[in-house]
């Protein structure tokens, strides 16, 4: 892939769950010629306004079928983290290839300030991304390796 060449693109299917009442919302989109995830909307019947500290699941009125071997991850929205402090709780969140159900969206406020979302509104990214699955076995030791068993800031600042 050169700097200026489009990422391959794999077909995903999505549906509104109720199309009449998501006529008006857009179909999650990517906003640059190589970005990574596709904005996804609130699909909110009136305004919601999260508190300092609160989470709230959040609909998009979609379902998906991903492809097998893929999975999409629900990202934050830098802007809304960096700016308001809404950020995806579980960030970030999978949805894997057998789920048939609404994509929704788990988010919290870690401003200081409440933020209230409206219809329409932007409020995290989807990645399609390729998934590997671990052949779990288990063994008598492990190899060794220069940094063994030395754990979270053991190599200083």
């Amino acid at each position: 892939m050169t700097a200026f060449s489009r990422p391959a693109e794999v077909p995903l299917r999505l549906c509104w769950l109720d199309p009449a009442a998501c006529a008006d919302l857009p179909l999650p989109a990517y906003h640059s010629e190589l970005a990574a995830g596709m904005d996804a909307a609130a699909a909110v019947t009136e305004p919601v306004t999260l508190a300092p500290g609160e989470i709230r699941l959040l609909p998009t009125g979609l379902a998906v079928a991903i492809p097998p071997g893929y999975e999409i991850q629900v990202r934050p929205r830098s802007g809304l983290a960096v700016k308001h402090g809404v950020t995806v709780v579980n960030a970030p969140g999978t949805i894997d290839a057998d789920y048939r159900g609404e994509v929704r969206v788990g988010l919290i406020n870690l401003g200081r300030e409440p933020y209230t979302i409206r219809r329409g509104d932007r409020i995290a990214q989807l990645v399609l991304a390729p998934v590997s699955r671990a052949a779990v076995s288990v063994c008598a030791g492990l190899d060794a390796t220069a940094r063994q068993d030395g754990g979270f800031g053991h190599t200083g600042r």
